[in-house]
């Protein structure tokens, strides 16, 4: 990529161009010959994606920006901010380099941190990012990671890893070993230079399945966004054999929620109820932890049913999740749906429910939206049953 893009003719045109319609402007003539059309283009669609992800990049005159996959797979500035209270230390190299946001913030934590990058162009832009965000203990080094670790030949604190899914394991199950790189096949390598590895994975990897291929496990964290499940990141220690922590953590405009349990933790006896005054339905990232035993002991709650997930009480409690004050419930009937719900607008969940959200709206000619919160779900009793509530 030529440096040229950033003239500041050039930049201007790119900031004028974000508030433009992109269609319009890829059909426009290119202003500046010199400068391929299709990088002032990418210029533009990187940027645009960039600015409530990584308002940091965004807001930094003289930014270079790489392909819309390469921002696409980032990590926020959000969830890199949440990595980085991690680690801690002397040193760390970052094996799959990427765009460079968890790197820019793991130079905030730790006193050096390694950038490794095997695509040239991408770790020539990085660099770049990080001399203009004035990130000077970071070093970019380009090529294959395995081979920069054994030609440093040296021990960091820690070695942080994103491996990304192999094109051929399209339609697989997800699993680490469809990875790039491998890292239950590298695992012992990396541990010659580093005691300490910290593995980003995609939310999509199983848990179950996570552990299964790795070893030394020491903590899970499971990192949710406006809902949203972002990322999952394993914590591993050499030689660890002790409990696995569960830690949860979610991101939201109105703050964090955390959740924090010890993996296979037995639940004391749980209590099914009918629904009562108030519902809760936990937040993203406890669903994705599969602690849905464990919160009725924890807040003082029942639960609707085995296999709902939701819960209930008469006094309200502060919750990691949803809050919804309950109007009334009643059965699922064709009759009660046409007298509550049917042609009106209400926002829907299922849970534990054998009818789709778009099948019920379909059926019951229901509008998306509103002060009305529903939930399909089943009782106690294993009826199913339709509450209609108020979120607070």
């Amino acid at each position: 990529m030529s440096f040229k893009i950033l003239n500041t003719d050039v930049q201007d045109f790119i900031n004028s161009s974000l508030k433009v319609n992109f269609t319009k402007t890829a059909l426009l003539k290119n202003p500046f010959p010199d400068i391929p059309w299709n990088e002032i283009l990418n210029q533009i669609a990187s940027k645009s994606k960039a600015q409530e992800k990584l308002p940091t990049w965004f807001s930094q005159e003289g930014i270079m920006y790489p392909g819309k996959i390469s921002i696409e797979q980032t990590s926020s500035e959000v969830t890199a901010k949440y990595k980085a209270s991690v680690v801690s230390g002397e040193s760390l190299i970052d094996l799959t380099g990427g765009f460079g946001v968890d790197d820019y913030y793991f130079s905030k934590k730790v006193k050096e941190v390694v950038h490794c990058e095997l695509k040239a162009e991408l770790s020539e832009i990085v660099s770049h990012n990080f001399d203009v965000l004035d990130a000077g203990n970071i070093t970019c080094i380009q090529g294959d990671s395995l081979k920069t670790l054994q030609k440093l030949n040296r021990q960091f604190d820690w070695i942080y890893i994103d491996p990304s899914r192999r094109s051929d394991a399209k339609g697989k199950v997800f699993m680490l070993q469809d990875c790039l790189p491998n890292v239950p096949e590298n695992l012992e390598n990396y541990f010659l230079f580093s005691k300490n590895i910290l593995i980003k994975t995609a939310p999509i990897l199983d848990i179950t399945a996570g552990l299964t291929e790795l070893k030394n496990v020491k903590t899970v964290h499971i990192v949710a966004l406006n809902n949203e499940v972002k990322e999952l990141l394993w914590e591993i220690q050499q030689g660890y054999t002790g409990g696995i922590s569960v830690k949860t953590i979610h991101f939201s405009k109105s703050g964090e929620e955390k959740f924090e349990f010890t993996l296979h933790s037995k639940p004391e006896n749980i209590t099914y109820s009918l629904p009562k005054k108030y519902i809760y339905e936990p937040n993203s990232a406890i669903l994705k932890s599969g602690a849905f035993d464990l919160i009725p002991n924890v807040f003082a709650l029942e639960k609707l049913h085995q296999h709902s997930h939701l819960y209930t009480s008469d006094q309200i409690v502060d919750f990691p999740g949803r809050v919804f004050r309950l109007a009334h419930f009643f059965e699922f009937t064709k009759k009660n749906m046409k007298e509550h719900l049917q042609e009106k607008k209400a926002n829907i969940t299922t849970r534990n429910f054998p009818e789709t959200v778009e099948n019920i709206r379909k059926k019951f000619k229901i509008k998306d939206g509103g002060d009305t919160y529903t939930f399909f779900t089943t009782d106690a009793n294993n009826n199913k049953i339709v509450l209609i509530c108020a979120k607070i």
